[in-house]
């Protein structure tokens, strides 16, 4: 687990070993996708790895136009790991874009941009390293189905635990009847869990490429699963998110099934969410740990959730990127909106767990949702949390009542901030507060992904008609 090479002479060495065929380059775009090009093993050179491999930049979504679509990949050897996945040995590495024009790391580069964030923060002199663990919930289908035509639209998704199955004859098989129904898919032992014999072989592939997995178990809704993951570096931790995406995706379509992290692929029940535990440290030191304090977490550990509830309208825009984030953003469903803190109390936007020592004490968003870019996610609220360090940001809290049994009227008498309700807020929110990026976010960055998503997400969505629509409007 881990690393598997540490620099180009142990990269060459790794591939002869195991035989490799195809060296597979790897990037992420501004929506957080990722994308690659196979070389033959043989058509690649040390020179190729320090100096760089050439892309057309103008077909990726939001980046370079025709005319200045020359791009670098500039590959991370270090990142490297076998493909579990091809039937050739194939060698998978992360790679940053760079940009010839302006000769230097590609502005609209996710992973660029994690980078100059963690610079940022030594810069101010307020920390050496950063950590984050995300918690990416998903969904395992045995079908999908949906249209988007100018007369009709609508999807279908299907699973043998829908409790909507509890009626269906089978006719080559038969119905075991036994089903989690909606709310009730905690830690269900097998055969109400169906899927622990897939979720073992996900964590085994896992372990595979890098990843040090923890636990595995199913999640609150109808064919809802987790798997956990140990914390990384802000670079570390967002690489592992790309590999645990392709890798539970590709184990479950290898089992006939079909895996999604879309935050609410069904309505009444609970959505998928990418809760992010993150920590600040300086010279070995748990910058958020004192003990104590509530929850042992520390002045400046306060000011950094403090930051992020300040800005986290803006911070949103990144971290709740879809039209679809919102609708899990509802009271409910076990999705914080309420921006407050709490040390055992999951209905608040920011959970410190409870009783954790100098080494495990930390903040944990539990906000965000893996449509989110992780380079970008990460990044975001690392700086918001650094402005909030900066200016002493005190959050709301700490509250340790159930915040879902609020009404909105209770919500706003405490003088308690929600996150957006929709996209289009979270982006309008951007436009107007968004200094606390400018160290690291270029002002054409931010530009560009603010059109991109309105142009891909908020406008489409907003001129649909949904079947809802027709429910309740079509007799008028």
């Amino acid at each position: 687990m881990g690393k598997f090479v540490n620099n180009t002479e142990e990269f060459f060495a790794f591939c002869e070993e195991n035989d490799v065929q195809f060296v597979d380059f790897r990037f992420t775009d501004i929506k957080g996708a990722w994308h690659h090009v196979t070389y033959r093993m043989s058509a690649v050179s040390a020179g190729q790895l320090e100096g760089g491999l050439p892309f057309d930049g103008s077909s990726i979504d939001a980046w370079q136009p025709i005319n200045k679509s020359d791009m670098l990949l500039k590959p991370d050897v270090g990142s490297a790991f076998l493909d579990p996945f091809t039937a050739d040995p194939t060698i998978i590495v992360f790679c940053d874009v760079y940009d010839i024009y302006k000769h230097q790391a590609y502005e609209r580069c996710p992973r660029s941009i994690a980078k100059a964030a963690l610079v940022h923060a030594e810069s101010l002199g307020i920390a050496d390293a950063a950590y984050f663990g995300p918690e990416n919930e998903f969904f395992m289908f045995d079908s999908v189905t949906f249209v988007d035509n100018i007369n009709e639209a609508g999807y279908k998704v299907d699973s043998e635990e829908g409790g909507w199955n509890s009626n269906n004859p089978y006719p080559e098989n038969y119905n075991t009847g036994h089903r989690p129904g909606t709310k009730g898919g905690y830690f269900p032992v097998a055969p109400t869990d169906s899927a622990v014999d897939i979720r073992a072989e996900m964590m085994q592939v896992l372990e595979q490429v890098g990843l040090e997995v923890i636990l595995g178990h199913h999640e609150v809704a109808q064919a809802q699963h987790e798997i956990g993951i140990v914390f990384s570096d802000i670079i570390g931790a967002a690489d592992n998110v790309q590999k645990y995406k392709y890798v539970v995706k590709m184990v479950a379509h290898l089992n006939g099934k079909t895996a999604t992290f879309m935050p609410k692929p069904m309505f009444g029940d609970n959505g998928n969410g990418m809760h992010v535990h993150q920590s600040l440290w300086k010279d070995g030191k748990n910058l958020f740990y004192k003990e104590g304090n509530y929850a042992n977490i520390s002045e400046m550990g306060l000011n950094y959730v403090g930051g992020i509830f300040k800005h986290a309208r803006s911070v949103a825009a990144f971290t709740n990127p879809t039209t679809n984030s919102y609708k899990r953003l509802l009271p409910g469903f076990e999705a914080p909106s309420v921006l407050t803190y709490s040390s055992q109390n999951r209905s608040a936007s920011c959970r410190i767990p409870y009783g954790a020592g100098e080494m495990a004490t930390r903040v944990e968003m539990r906000f965000p949702d893996s449509t989110a870019c992780p380079y970008l996610a990460f990044a975001v609220m690392m700086m918001a949390g650094l402005d909030g360090i900066q200016n002493k940001e005190i959050p709301i809290g700490p509250m340790d009542e159930d915040l879902y049994e609020l009404s909105l009227d209770e919500i706003r008498e405490k003088g308690i901030p929600q996150m957006p309700h929709t996209l289009r807020g979270s982006l309008e929110a951007l436009v107007r507060d968004n200094e606390f990026l400018k160290p690291v976010f270029t002002d054409e960055f931010l530009d560009a992904y603010r059109h991109y998503r309105f142009e891909r997400d908020v406008w489409p969505d907003e001129g649909r008609p949904t079947a809802y629509e027709f429910k309740t409007t079509y007799q008028c």
